[in-house]
């Protein structure tokens, strides 16, 4: 077995000789094992224990075993005790999902503080069976059926090249001790129930079940290397990233084939999930402005675009700043001597005497404005519901929102908007349109020329 784990690691190209590995060792058969192994080989190892505190006696039996098997190879030995109830409540996920969210934290923080190379992890074949089912039968993509790789970035699993017979047996002809977690037989756990009734059913089918589903797996594996290939050359040509906002093009996406599996392998990466991917699609075309959510973004369609921005918390209008009653968060004053402005945006403010000569730049980002048409201070704050303003060359007032719509906002746009006020009056949707009554005129004789150079 020694020999078919240097060969698979080489095989894999896991890491390089030299290299410090943490190994993370429950206890159990197939950590243990991991652990005798790159002993036996002389790799440099330390070893990392987790406490869940989720099996009261067993938990610290566990960790005591851990402890001594450490020092009987010379390893540094790491512990860590977790509040996993604790942390799955404030989280509001499985007790499963909070212990791993806590063990790969703190395993990469171990191995960065410490100067490991690597984590190791003792995953073995029959986990990646277990693994394939429980997605197969919870619904997945192609990604869900690939099994686990032996290296993704700083976690490896030497171990994938044997099944856990093929480790008991090793470990009992070496003698080697290991502690038994006895929640491993309670099939009220999915993976159990299918290490414990169904692989052995299938067993009883094909005897060589292992062998072929393995090999089904690395198929899959390759077929979903030119899938993500292919994927990504359509990724490029369809989104669009603008600093923390994506477009994606709808013109040619809907003429792509097959179009769910490749509409999920662009939305997936944002959180999105297949229940709401199968909603965007049902509601295809439709109207402008709908709104779909992951936990992290959100997703509105604006005619032949889907836009993805992070999701939005509290609104900040209605947040007000401390010790100053009323005076809104989102709000920001501008002072006659001020020339420049750094927040929310950035502004340069110029005052100057009107030249004969001057002409007004045609650029939506500069304002020039007639001094004598409003009063200092000035303020910049988002639009509410109620704005109005008389656009340039227009003798009626419009309101913002049917502004918005005429030139075709987004919702996102909307939400960006920034107003330049005077008292209450909006001399400027900055970068957008002045408002005609504070317009430069032949009679204009000091102006305000206020220019957006970049967003903070």
């Amino acid at each position: 077995m020694v020999r078919s784990f240097q060969q698979f690691i080489s095989d894999n190209t896991l890491f390089p000789p030299g290299s410090k590995i943490l190994l993370t060792v429950s206890g159990g058969i197939d950590s243990v094992v991991m652990a005798h192994l790159f002993h036996k080989t002389g790799v440099h190892i330390g070893i990392a224990h987790c406490n869940f505190q989720l099996r009261n006696k067993d938990s610290q039996a566990d960790e005591q075993f851990v402890r001594h098997f450490a020092e009987s190879l010379n390893a540094p030995f790491f512990l860590k005790k977790f509040n996993t109830r604790e942390e799955a409540k404030k989280e509001g996920i499985s007790i499963q999902m909070a212990a791993r969210k806590l063990r790969y934290e703190w395993f990469e923080t171990i191995r960065s503080e410490n100067h490991f190379d690597f984590i190791a992890t003792a995953h073995h074949l029959d986990d990646q069976i277990e693994t394939f089912f429980i997605n197969l039968i919870r619904g997945t993509g192609i990604s869900g059926l690939h099994g686990i790789f032996p290296k993704k970035d700083k976690i490896i699993r030497p171990m994938l090249f044997a099944c856990r017979n093929e480790i008991e047996t090793y470990a009992l002809n070496q003698s080697i001790a290991w502690r038994e977690d006895r929640t491993n037989n309670k099939t009220k756990y999915l993976r159990n129930k299918i290490r414990i009734d169904l692989i052995p059913a299938m067993k009883l089918l094909n005897p060589d079940f292992l062998k072929g589903i393995t090999a089904t797996i690395g198929q899959i594996r390759s077929i979903e290397k030119y899938w993500k290939k292919e994927v990504d050359k359509k990724k490029r040509a369809l989104i669009r990233e603008t600093g923390n906002e994506i477009r994606i093009n709808l013109k040619n996406v809907f003429k792509l084939t097959p179009l769910q599996p490749i509409i999920w392998e662009l939305l997936a990466p944002y959180g999105f999930n297949e229940q709401v991917i199968h909603d965007l699609l049902e509601s295809f075309p439709g109207e402008s402005g709908r709104v779909f959510y992951s936990k992290s973004k959100r997703l509105i369609t604006n005619r032949d675009e889907w836009i993805i921005t992070p999701r939005p918390g509290p609104d900040p209008e209605e947040d007000t700043i401390k010790n100053q009653p009323g005076k809104r968060l989102s709000e920001y004053t501008i002072k006659q001597e001020e020339t420049i402005l750094n927040q929310p945006i950035r502004l340069k403010l110029t005052l100057r005497d009107m030249d004969e000569d001057f002409d007004i730049p045609a650029s939506p980002d500069i304002a020039c404005l007639d001094v004598t048409r409003f009063t200092f201070p000035l303020t910049i704050r988002r639009w509410r519901p109620g704005d109005a303003f008389y656009p340039l060359g227009m003798t009626k007032k419009k309101k913002l929102s049917d502004f918005f719509i005429d030139n075709k906002f987004s919702l996102p746009e909307k939400e960006n908007c920034w107003l330049l006020t005077s008292d209450k009056h909006i001399l400027w949707i900055i970068g957008h349109r002045i408002d005609h009554r504070f317009r430069i005129t032949k009679r204009t004789k000091r102006m305000l020329q206020i220019e957006l150079t970049k967003f903070a």
